[in-house]
């Protein structure tokens, strides 16, 4: 495919879309019903689709019984970290092995025009980020993903949360599944400002902005802490009447959909005519600018609500430059009085 046919790369070789990164249709007034039905179909598939289908395997293949998850053991949460890592090293591993080690699209459609492994750096282990990146996921964050599982499953089998039943609550747990997403979005949004702070970005966020220009295995590379509060999102269903398939359903979309925002490429190619949208880009500009896009792509536009929005476009751009201005200026100001009371 083309990918100049769908935006523009500048001098360096990085790649930007057309266009402008767009809210959820159904936040314009007046409404725009044509809009938003259109918009439907891609909120659904493919990725919540997937992360559906990945929670009911789970239920039904994976996750012990409800006598054996009564019982805090070594035996089925290392099973369950087991399954969590191998699923991970597959999906991930693919997206790494065909669109960074092979590289079977070049940086068509890729944001930043050079990989990982051709920028190595003293910031991480063994100055490699694919190493560091590989190891925090799955020896750090992987296995918190799977305290949160455990410690989730546990209260459900031993009557801690509401255990709602899809035969009396349909459509109640419908409406959950379909927001379910939109509870990621909030929470993510809500930690993700709470480790941007001065003193937790430096201890723990820093770590997973270590990968400026991020690839698959920079999803779930982070600080113990942070690993921890962004996989919790799935405890809320602790807090709310849910169903253990719902529970997993939003942990998987944590889990699983991490690597949505760190795969680096607008499209992966499936064929010469078709390719994946990744919805990558919003998330892209956090990592290339720190102080923007702390949700996601604006299912919920909490980002434009606090003026930390970047769509992407010129506009957007400025808007940045001018907050970064002020910014710059405040502390320049508190500086300066601070050494003028000296």
């Amino acid at each position: 495919m083309d990918d100049l046919k769908f935006g523009t790369r500048n001098k360096r070789g990085d790649w930007s879309p057309n266009g402008r990164i767009e809210v959820a249709p159904f936040w314009a007034w007046p409404p725009k019903f044509l809009k938003v039905l259109h918009w439907l179909p891609e909120y659904l598939f493919p990725w919540n689709a997937f992360h559906m289908a990945t929670a009911l395997a789970y239920w039904y293949l994976v996750i012990p019984d409800i006598e054996t998850m009564k019982t805090l053991s070594w035996g089925w949460p290392l099973y369950l970290y087991a399954v969590n890592a191998t699923a991970i090293f597959v999906m991930y591993g693919s997206i790494e092995l065909f669109y960074y080690v092979k590289r079977v699209q070049g940086n068509r459609f890729k944001y930043n025009a050079k990989f990982p492994s051709e920028q190595p750096s003293d910031v991480f282990w063994f100055k490699s980020q694919n190493i560091d990146n590989f190891m925090r996921s799955f020896f750090i964050s992987i296995p918190l993903w799977t305290v949160v599982e455990v410690a989730m499953l546990w209260c459900f089998a031993n009557g801690s949360a509401t255990w709602v039943n899809w035969d009396e609550h349909p459509y109640y747990l419908a409406l959950l599944v379909f927001i379910a997403p939109v509870i990621h979005e909030v929470h993510f949004f809500l930690i993700h400002r709470l480790i941007h702070t001065p003193l937790l970005y430096k201890w723990i966020h820093s770590v997973h902005h270590n990968s400026v220009n991020p690839s698959p295995w920079s999803s779930l590379s982070m600080h113990p802490v942070e690993g921890f509060l962004y996989h919790a999102v799935a405890l809320w269903h602790l807090v709310i009447p849910s169903n253990p398939i719902v529970a997993l359903f939003q942990l998987h979309i944590a889990g699983f959909g991490a690597v949505n925002g760190h795969i680096g490429f607008e499209k992966l190619e499936v064929t010469e005519e078709t390719a994946v949208d990744s919805h990558a880009y919003a998330h892209y500009l956090h990592h290339k600018y720190f102080e923007v896009n702390y949700g996601g792509d604006g299912l919920i536009p909490l980002d434009k609500w606090f003026g930390t929005w970047h769509d992407g476009t010129k506009e957007g751009e400025a808007q940045m430059q001018a907050r970064f201005q002020e910014k710059k200026a405040r502390l320049n100001a508190k500086n300066t009085e601070t050494a003028s009371q000296r």
